[in-house]
């Protein structure tokens, strides 16, 4: 069975990424404590389904501890297992509980002197608790995301064939801040920005004359290559570290030349050898009007 976890910061998408699958064709279980997980696994496979979406959250309590233990035992079983992380900073989650009116999970839990804990302290009482999931997948800050980007985001996730470790390679921009999910973050910025010439002003990393007037600057095709050189030094020491996704974060002031270029050009280097994911967080947002 191919088995996606979706789990992280309530207030974070969620509900977006279990609806996306179930209108996928995933069979989609909702807030299940990790202890009948292998049992309701066992059952839905006798039943003939193949692709089920279980969320798992701050409602299951402790329990979320043990989903390290769950993980390594289902895929022992011979399933496809991939865990998705959804995260978002705390200003942003502020603003959808404030728009939602909706009360944290957490926030009927007192506080040790039996008062009853403010919605940001909820927020990061849940951080504490679900940190431990983190390293266990691919995670994805929604902060400044459009549901339509995650929802792609999402499938692209759970359709990719399985591999011991996937380079996702992300480009953003450094004034909407640095993307919660980055493992390893690279500044573009040092490099000559096309956003002062006129007519390259309008069109991003992927176009030709973008590309042509970046390609002909050798200290950019000499940032590609010292980016490259180093994630070929050390990418073993992260697959020796069971490790399912690496995501490599490069940036530039808006998200949209320099930082798109490198990482297009570092996913058609790594593409050759490895299984790679690309997002362009700033063009995501243009495409989408956010």
């Amino acid at each position: 069975m191919r088995v996606v976890l979706i789990t992280g910061i309530s207030g974070s998408g969620k509900s977006i990424a279990t609806k996306v699958l179930e209108d996928d064709g995933f069979l989609c279980i909702d807030n299940l404590p990790v202890s009948f997980l292998y049992d309701v696994l066992a059952s839905l496979r006798d039943r003939g389904h193949d692709t089920v979406a279980v969320s798992i959250d701050a409602r299951g309590g402790e329990s979320v501890n043990e989903l390290g233990e769950a993980i390594q035992r289902i895929t022992a079983q011979g399933h496809d297992v991939r865990l998705v992380f959804l995260n978002a900073r705390t200003d942003a989650l502020l603003q959808r509980y404030a728009e939602t009116r909706r009360r944290h999970p957490l926030s009927l839990r007192l506080n040790p002197d039996a008062t009853t804990p403010t919605l940001t302290e909820a927020i990061e009482r849940e951080r504490e608790m679900m940190a431990v999931l983190e390293d266990f997948g691919v995670t994805i800050d929604t902060s400044d995301l459009h549901p339509n980007a995650l929802r792609a985001w999402i499938r692209d996730i759970a359709g990719m064939a399985r591999a011991p470790l996937v380079l996702l390679f992300q480009s953003f921009a450094y004034k909407q801040g640095v993307p919660l999910d980055a493992d390893l973050v690279f500044d573009a910025r040092c490099l000559p920005n096309p956003h002062y010439i006129p007519a390259l002003r309008g069109l991003d990393g992927r176009d030709a004359p973008v590309i042509s007037y970046l390609e002909a600057i050798p200290r950019v095709g000499q940032f590609i290559a010292d980016i490259a050189g180093f994630l070929d030094a050390w990418l073993p020491r992260y697959i020796e570290e069971n490790r399912s996704y690496l995501t490599v974060s490069i940036g530039c002031t808006g998200g949209q030349h320099r930082s798109v270029y490198c990482v297009e050009g570092l996913a058609k280097r790594f593409g050759r050898t490895e299984p790679v994911l690309v997002r362009h967080r700033a063009a995501a947002r243009r495409q989408l009007g956010g």
